[in-house]
């Protein structure tokens, strides 16, 4: 499983025009899964975005955690992440997950972040959308379950 995590001062994303899901300050959290990833897999992940201390404090250090700035999450499934570009020029997705997998692995994520965090938005997995970010730092992260 692969979390791309982007500090953000706002986040959206649009499907057909319309706002579906939107945060102030937070993370904007690019989920992609693959085909050997589990509910323990993504509980660890969760675990780890949830507890990474990556807002500023008072001192300009990276010290505090969502929870402590009262971030939101926006939440977006992103098959690409598993992208192989190592034959040619056109990405193999052969490693990304299965749809019927991927989507069930999303929705739990989706809805065990809800459980720890009062805001999450997300988009529709599977749907072409526009997502639009304000990246506060740049602090971007790459979480990659296999190096936990």
């Amino acid at each position: 499983m692969r979390f791309l995590i982007q500090r953000v001062n706002r986040a959206s994303v649009m499907i057909d025009g319309n706002t579906v899901g939107e945060i102030d300050k937070g993370l904007c959290v690019l989920v992609g899964i693959s085909n050997t990833d589990t509910k323990e897999i993504a509980d660890k992940m969760i675990r780890k975005l949830i507890q990474m201390r990556i807002f500023s404090d008072e001192n300009d250090k990276t010290n505090l955690n969502l929870a402590s700035v009262n971030g939101g999450l926006l939440i977006i499934s992103q098959f690409t992440l598993y992208a192989d570009c190592t034959h040619g020029n056109r990405p193999s997705f052969l490693d990304a997950g299965k749809p019927e997998l991927a989507e069930t692995l999303y929705e739990y994520i989706l809805s065990k972040c809800k459980e720890q965090v009062p805001r999450v938005a997300h988009g529709q997995f599977g749907a072409e959308m526009q997502v639009s970010l304000v990246n506060d730092g740049p602090f971007t992260i790459w979480l990659d379950s296999d190096t936990l």
